[in-house]
């Protein structure tokens, strides 16, 4: 019933029907087993990398699928539409007018699952929500063991950091890059822009179909059934291995003004430095590719 309820995007009310037993009953037993899902699988199926090894594997990952070097993951948040939780005022409501709780997640250069926080409130942006995490403490701290920086090809002698690539709603860091801002951006920004949006992909809403509608679930329920639903995502991952053809996904762009501070845009003169060598990259001999100028128009 579970996964009937995950996979199809079904109501309870149509589970009732179905199984002829009471919603309430069917509330809990979802309730029960998506928690002990996540209890008894994240440790096994969503564990982060703890070695220079093993996020080199990652960065191989990104480089040999998507053309972008020294990567080790792409974060972004994505909205799960509740009903309005009771005495919530308006901390669960966003920007697209309706409630939601937010699932943030790290993912892999095979669209696994590596970090999750989940069930922020609506109205929070997807940067302040990132720098809560205890993810982005241990990055910042130098904690997560990632690869030393070093130049992005043996063509150049400038280290370069290894990052995490994110859209618009992210602050630009040193270990962080998002894209440029602006419409009237010339071909080298274009370029980069093209290149890190096309790193991304969205993977969760097209495996589980319960992702397409609202929710009829108190917020305590959601967070599990989000978390279950994301261990068996990395469960069928791993199972059924990585086809980069079939699981190519249109990134969705998002549009929605920054509304993050200028300062905190602006990254400071390394991040920005940093964010310029990978753009100066992907339009050299070494890092572009033969499709890029007609992706972007020119």
């Amino acid at each position: 019933m579970n996964l009937l309820y995950l996979a199809s995007g079904c109501s309870f009310k149509d589970l009732h029907y179905f199984y002829r037993i009471g919603i309430s009953t069917i509330s809990y037993i979802v309730r029960e087993v998506t928690s002990n899902i996540w209890a008894n699988l994240h440790n096994k199926l969503m564990q982060l990398p703890t070695t220079s090894t093993a996020w080199e594997q990652i960065s191989n990952g990104f480089q040999s699928r998507a053309n972008f070097p020294h990567c080790i993951g792409a974060v972004d948040g994505k909205h799960i539409r509740v009903k309005m939780p009771s005495n919530s005022g308006s901390m669960y409501f966003n920007y697209k007018d309706y409630f939601s709780i937010i699932l943030l997640a790290v993912v892999d250069s095979e669209y696994r699952f590596i970090y999750v926080s989940v069930g922020s409130y609506g109205k929070d942006c997807d940067s302040s929500i990132f720098k809560g995490t205890t993810f982005w403490k241990k990055l910042t701290e130098n904690a997560l063991h990632i690869p030393i920086p070093r130049p992005l090809s043996e063509h150049s002698n400038t280290n370069v950091p290894f990052v995490i690539i994110g859209d618009e709603g992210f602050a630009l860091n040193d270990n962080l890059l998002r894209p440029y801002g602006g419409t009237h951006l010339d071909k080298v920004k274009r370029v980069f822009n093209y290149r890190l949006t096309r790193a991304r992909r969205y993977v969760l809403s097209n495996k589980w179909r319960i992702f397409h509608r609202p929710w009829d679930v108190n917020v305590e329920t959601a967070i599990w059934v989000v978390k279950a639903c994301t261990v068996l995502h990395n469960f069928v991952r791993q199972k059924d291995g990585f086809d980069f053809q079939s699981d190519q996904i249109e990134p969705e762009i998002n549009c929605f003004p920054n509304i993050l501070n200028a300062q905190s845009i602006r990254g400071g003169s390394s991040a920005n430095s940093i964010r310029a060598t990978f753009a100066e990259y992907f339009v050299s001999e070494v890092g572009s590719v033969p499709w890029q100028d007609e992706s972007i128009g020119f």
